[in-house]
């Protein structure tokens, strides 16, 4: 598969993605290799995170047709792994959920012997929302704190440090294996991104991923450190001492880089 091959599939299915709409590094490599990450709920977010490239405003209706048209697609790409992502959708009563589950369940019944990882925002904190999502069985439940506590009203207005842990609590919980990463060099301390990870173990978060943070434009935050690759080393490491199961910490790192099938240790 060729970058522009993906690319064609992608279009003719009417579909966005992350790796577009989020102007990820590793876009070329991963449309190279025929593997796209997917962005549900239109390409637009009704919140204004300031490291975030994602359009901001008015979203349009939900397409019904959506979920078919990504299982459709993702089975045209070949994926053994699909990842699913979306805008926030704070406009919705239920903030989107019951089209991730639509299309968790679309996804099982086209390619049967894929896995599926979803990346959910947190819902406004809806519990009922957060069921519908959980009830679809993902394989993988990501949901990305992004950064450390004190910036979240600079870098993620809107967000809530708890609600985010207690979304990957429940997750957990409920059986599932749970995954969540942040963009390191935002501003934050090395304390603090320790503080973060002891958290995340106390949610029971089992994968990780750390990746440094690079500002998509000059109208976005502006990086505040850029990292030695062998601090992300260090960081691997204490990770792993933590109790994470599994680590990706590297500075081009993002939540589905290299996404595949993952076996987690017990």
């Amino acid at each position: 598969m060729t970058r522009h091959g993906t690319k064609a599939i992608l279009r003719a299915a009417g579909l966005h993605t992350v790796c577009e709409s989020a102007r990820c590094p590793n876009l070329g490599e991963c449309f190279g290799c025929g593997t796209a990450t997917f962005l549900i709920l239109g390409d637009i977010c009704t919140r204004s995170c300031s490291f975030c490239a994602v359009r901001k405003g008015t979203p349009s209706p939900l397409d019904p047709s959506e979920p078919e048209r990504v299982a459709d697609a993702a089975a045209h790409l070949g994926l053994k792994h699909v990842v699913v992502t979306s805008v926030t959708r704070d406009d919705l009563p239920d903030g989107g959920a019951g089209a991730f589950a639509a299309t968790v369940e679309a996804i099982g019944k086209r390619l049967p012997g894929a896995t599926v990882e979803v990346l959910v925002p947190d819902f406004a904190g809806s519990v009922e929302s957060l069921k519908k999502v959980l009830a679809s069985k993902p394989d993988v439940f990501n949901h990305n704190v992004e950064t450390a506590p004190r910036l979240y009203p600079e870098v993620r207005p809107g967000a809530d440090w708890k609600r985010s842990l207690n979304i990957l609590k429940k997750a957990a919980s409920d059986g599932l294996v749970t995954k969540s990463g942040m963009m390191l060099g935002m501003g934050e301390e090395p304390d603090e991104i320790l503080s973060a990870l002891k958290e995340l173990r106390g949610a029971r978060c089992e994968i990780l991923t750390l990746g440094q943070y690079l500002e998509p434009t000059r109208k976005h935050r502006p990086v505040a450190r850029y990292l030695e690759p062998h601090e992300f080393d260090l960081w691997r490491k204490e990770a792993i001492e933590l109790g994470f199961k599994i680590v990706f910490s590297a500075p081009l790192v993002r939540s589905s880089y290299h996404a595949k099938p993952i076996s987690v240790p017990s």
